[in-house]
């Protein structure tokens, strides 16, 4: 009780906007809660003793003679075992129907791990998913988003993520879904019964869109908790990062800030930065892992939200769909993983560079074969080989549906190699050749003449440095 007296209570509002109310205060302190007219708002500004408070449900109907009561503290969460299992609000309070929370009260939003305090990024986290294990391999401690077009299904990638991957712990922090993608994420956990490792933070399409503004940081709040108290391998997954932006960028425009590129705050990478900085390998083995879907506006890979983005983490994910096999992919071409030689190679197995490299580039050669067969150009047989190649990568391995062990994708590559191609098409270690290579299903020496590489065939007209017959 003696906390309740120590409130310090305002009644007199000087200037009320759609979204923040200012008043004279002593003693506020920035991110401090407050309660006017019996509504939650949170201190945004403060110049002098002038107090500039976001309201999150909005001002409408608010008298400028409302009470306004600061609590002396900012938003916290409430942190113990009962929190594994539960979809919770944008405040920390249970949406599920189950009981209130019990532990440990934190606050939220803290500042990210001192460089010096942090580890180098080294243990593989694993997804069952070939477009990234195989190609944009994800280590412990990174940060990494989804770019992708807001028709794609990201967010039933993102189920797949938490599902499969390889981490004690997964965070979901959803932002602004609609009830089908809430009910979706729910549904597919409890079925698969893996809510005993899931906790979401849930803010939907029907909740006030400030309310985005701290499931960021609720996520990473019950992440910390996990890595630092428990030292557990966290996976913290947000989605839609872009509506976390449009919901700074109402609340900035509200403030009559000007705004910088697209409409978006002129903070916009600080505020990006201070949630993705909060990924990090601990030296004594907890982790926090951060994979964020950021949807974009017509591809468009400019706009300030992705372009910020991508100066701050440390690749990115594209999804596309594949027509010609009618499957949703990582783009091979579009996608990077910056951190993936710290692990492939050496918590993989050994051919997975050169596998994962030779892969991409016959993709790329039936791409140059697709183009050539756009424009009504004749194909080679190596052409042709190319394309069929990759129609089979693609759905072996591209494809976002397809869930296989690392090793398993390994020996499917070398499959499809000795189904379409020679040794010395694919260009690999002799060494590796030896130990991996699989003859295809036609047999490696079987492939027609027609089917032979352009220099194979300008040797063949010419007639230069032909080999003798049977050598």
């Amino acid at each position: 009780m003696a906390k309740e007296a120590f409130k310090k209570v305002y009644t007199r509002v000087d200037k009320i906007t759609k979204a923040t109310c200012t008043l004279r205060a002593g003693n506020a302190g920035y991110d401090e809660l407050a309660i006017i007219d019996g509504r939650l708002a949170q201190v945004v500004k403060i110049i002098d003793d002038e107090i500039t408070l976001q309201v999150f449900s909005g001002t409408e109907g608010i008298p400028n003679d409302a009470e306004v009561i600061f609590l002396g503290h900012p938003p916290t969460l409430k942190l113990g075992p009962d929190i594994v299992g539960r979809f919770l609000n944008a405040y920390g309070e249970p949406i599920d129907g189950g009981p209130d929370l019990e532990g440990e009260e934190r606050e939220i939003g803290g500042p990210s791990v001192n460089p010096v305090r942090r580890a180098q990024p080294s243990q593989l986290i694993a997804t069952g998913i070939a477009g990234i294990d195989l190609n944009n391999t994800l280590v412990t401690g990174q940060k990494i988003p989804f770019f992708a077009d807001p028709d794609q299904p990201f967010n039933q990638i993102m189920a797949l993520l938490a599902l499969r991957a390889e981490a004690d712990k997964i965070i979901l922090g959803g932002m602004g879904l609609s009830n089908d993608d809430y009910l979706f994420f729910k549904n597919t956990f409890e079925n698969a019964g893996a809510l005993d490792r899931i906790v979401a933070f849930v803010n939907t399409t029907e909740d006030p869109p400030v309310e985005r503004l701290m499931v960021p940081d609720m996520a990473l709040t019950t992440a910390e908790h996990f890595a630092v108290d428990h030292k557990e391998k966290v996976l913290v997954l947000l989605t839609d990062m872009t509506l976390f932006a449009d919901a700074l960028s109402i609340v900035s425009n509200r403030m009559d800030q000007i705004p910088s590129k697209d409409s978006m705050p002129g903070s916009l990478y600080s505020d990006l930065a201070r949630i993705y900085e909060k990924a990090v390998q601990f030296p004594d083995g907890g982790s926090i892992t951060i994979i964020a879907v950021t949807t974009l506006s017509g591809g468009d890979i400019t706009h300030a939200i992705p372009d910020n983005t991508g100066y701050i983490t440390e690749g990115q994910l594209f999804l596309r769909r594949d027509t010609d096999v009618g499957k949703v992919v990582i783009d091979p071409f579009r996608s990077l993983s910056r951190l993936k030689q710290l692990v492939i190679g050496k918590q993989t197995r050994e051919d997975h560079p050169q596998v994962m490299n030779t892969a991409i580039r016959l993709y790329a050669d039936a791409a140059n074969a697709k183009t050539k067969q756009e424009n009504g150009f004749d194909l080679t047989g190596y052409d042709e080989r190319t394309l069929a190649f990759a129609s089979e990568y693609t759905r072996r391995l591209l494809a976002v549906d397809v869930n296989l062990q690392v090793d398993e994708m390994l020996d499917a590559g070398w499959e499809m190699f000795g189904n379409h191609f020679t040794k010395n098409e694919i260009g690999i270690k002799d060494e590796l050749l030896n130990k991996y290579w699989k003859p295809g299903k036609e047999g490696n020496g079987s492939l027609k003449e027609d089917n032979k590489t352009p220099e194979e065939v300008q040797v063949k007209e010419t007639g230069e440095d032909q080999p003798a017959e049977g050598s």
